[in-house]
């Protein structure tokens, strides 16, 4: 027996709909409407009708295996054998986090594929994997920030019993699972839930249009949809963490802020079950009260991504300086990122053309509150080409260095480890005509405000897009991307043994600039990393003690008063 039950507040009739027959269902309390079906079971698949509607997807649903536009299907969660049961879990503060796309991780697009690859990210040193979304989503191929079905896990990927089995894995291997969820908005295709109810509200907009109901007549019921998914996810596929997209687009005006209940909410539930689960935030405000205590007034998130050090520390290898890199670039910038998180604390930001951001307090904040990266999907898909940054294999080393050496929380993302060459593109999976049109033209519009003709943006409905985006696995074993992979491992296992690199205090860290540009020396405790940031070979001063190699990538001279190091040269030194 299965009992079916759906919210629609504004409803007059709500039918169940199965493949054999209709069956009306009965009004209950606060507008949910139910129906106990003793035939239905796990499989069992449903739609519902609201006053005479076609058959629609449960804003609920655990399942679509026919796609985002089909009928739901019952999946009974407990069905699953777990073996994980010595799995404690594991703080995401200082854990290694690697970001991964499932389409594009393995040619196959899967889950159970990309487990096979577990393995090798345990040896590489990662500590946490971080799924892009796997929330259902339009056609097969897509960033999953489209997604319309919230509680079911995309089919193509392999359907919620492959995330079950996948997280099992994981935790046999000793690695965490953060998932990235989307509660800002809903994509445009699938999306049925204003047929339901007031899941949207006029009230506030966004970038994708009207604002999810945080605060309007009926936001109760939409936060408990919200609040009640992330907490599936915790409990019913045993993910460690989440990661929270774009919260600065989460509008509420409400008493409690949606963050803090989620926060509250999660911490009960960690309690409950015994093990640490975490929130991360994406947050453009620059306001370290995202991850100050809700008892504080903050809004209790564990960490949240700093796009900040990300554009300084770009900027810095790189020398890009247009859109929002415009204020970053001078090592001065970095410097600053380093050891105080944000550029924008309170400051001018020229590309948002006003004030921006609040100052993090060292007394109070710590950097593993903060998540550190060369690269993320963003930073590479939202590019006019989906292109990695083109940095020699030192620059790259260089970038390694000064992430996994930092305070902060560091994150990979998929393939940096080796230096992939493969790009990561915007793609999508659309059907509607109209709707793959106004993608494609939107697209080359956002670019063509930059100098780009339209013929050189890639068409994200091209399947093509989507394959070139495959990670190319043959690649660590050829050179130079065997060497650059080589260095990640060596580091990544050095930062697991030193207690100088797990120190997250903001005070732990110093840092020397060449008032050129040409170098700098990143202090923790009696550890230097020393780069060249120039083509030329060069002496970098550092104290004048007897002083030894750790590590480094590129030819090196340590001695007395200096290191000398080949053009995009690093080294680790202790002194």
């Amino acid at each position: 027996m299965h009992t079916f039950r759906v919210w629609a507040p504004d409803a007059t009739d709500v039918d169940l709909v199965l493949r054999d027959g209709v069956l009306p269902m009965r009004s209950v309390d606060d507008g949910w409407w139910e129906r106990q079906v003793v035939e239905a079971h796990h499989g069992t698949d449903y739609a519902y009708s609201v006053d005479g509607s076609d058959p629609l997807p449960d804003p609920r649903s655990p399942w679509q295996p026919d796609g985002v536009h089909g009928f739901s299907r019952v999946f009974a969660a407990d069905r699953f054998e777990w073996t994980d049961d010595s799995w404690t879990g594991r703080d995401a503060r200082g854990a290694v986090f690697y970001e991964l796309h499932l389409g594009t991780f393995t040619l196959e697009g899967t889950l159970d594929a990309a487990a096979e690859h577990l393995d090798y990210l345990a040896v590489l040193g990662v500590e946490v994997i971080s799924l892009l979304p796997v929330a259902a989503f339009p056609g097969k191929h897509g960033w999953g920030y489209d997604g319309v079905d919230l509680y079911a896990v995309h089919a193509p990927y392999g359907g919620p019993e492959a995330l079950q089995r996948f997280v099992n894995r994981c935790h046999e291997a000793g690695l965490a699972v953060c998932l990235d969820v989307v509660y800002n908005h809903l994509g445009p295709s699938g999306n049925y839930l204003s047929s339901f109810g007031p899941y949207f509200t006029s009230r506030h907009s966004t970038p994708w249009g009207p604002a999810v109901n945080l605060d309007d007549t009926g936001s109760p019921e939409v936060r408990r949809w919200i609040c009640d998914n992330a907490l599936r996810w915790f409990r019913d596929f045993h993910i460690d963490v989440l990661r929270l997209d774009a919260v600065h687009a989460l509008v509420d005006d409400s008493p409690t802020h949606l963050l803090q209940q989620l926060s509250d909410e999660t911490a009960a539930l960690s309690a409950q079950l015994g093990r640490p689960l975490g929130l991360v935030a994406e947050s453009d405000l620059n306001d370290p009260r995202m991850v100050e205590p809700v008892s504080e007034g903050g809004m209790g998130m564990t960490a949240q991504w700093s796009d900040d050090f990300h554009h300084a520390l770009h900027s810095l290898l790189t020398g890009e300086r247009f859109g929002y890199y415009v204020d970053f670039g001078d090592p001065a910038v970095f410097a600053k990122t380093l050891t105080r998180v944000f550029l924008h604390d309170g400051k001018y930001s020229t590309f948002r053309e006003q004030l921006w951001g609040r100052p993090v307090d060292p007394r109070k904040h710590r950097g593993g509150q903060f998540l550190a990266y060369t690269s993320n999907h963003d930073q590479i898909g939202n590019r006019a080409l989906g292109d990695r940054p083109a940095l020699t294999p030192g620059q790259l080393a260089i970038g390694a260095a000064l992430v996994l050496t930092s305070p902060y929380t560091p994150m990979l993302f998929m393939g940096e480890e080796w230096g992939a060459s493969t790009p990561w593109r915007f793609f999508t999976d659309f059907n509607e005509p109209e709707l793959a049109d106004a993608v494609r033209n939107g697209r080359r519009r956002e670019f063509a405000e930059f100098g780009w003709d339209a013929e050189e943006i890639p068409d994200p409905q091209d399947p093509q897009t989507w394959r070139s985006s495959v990670l190319d696995w043959s690649e660590p074993d050829e050179s130079p991307h065997r060497e650059v992979l080589e260095w990640y491992r060596h580091l990544l296992k050095f930062r697991a043994r030193m207690p100088e690199l797990r120190d997250d205090r903001l005070e732990s860290v110093g840092i020397d600039l060449d008032p050129d540009g040409g170098w700098l020396v990143v202090k923790r405790g009696s550890l230097r990393v020393v780069a060249n940031l120039d083509t030329e070979d060069t002496v970098v001063p550092v104290e004048a003690v007897p002083s030894y190699l750790v590590m480094s990538f590129g030819g090196v001279d340590v001695g007395l008063g200096g290191v000398w190091l080949p053009g995009h040269g690093v080294a680790i030194i202790a002194v």
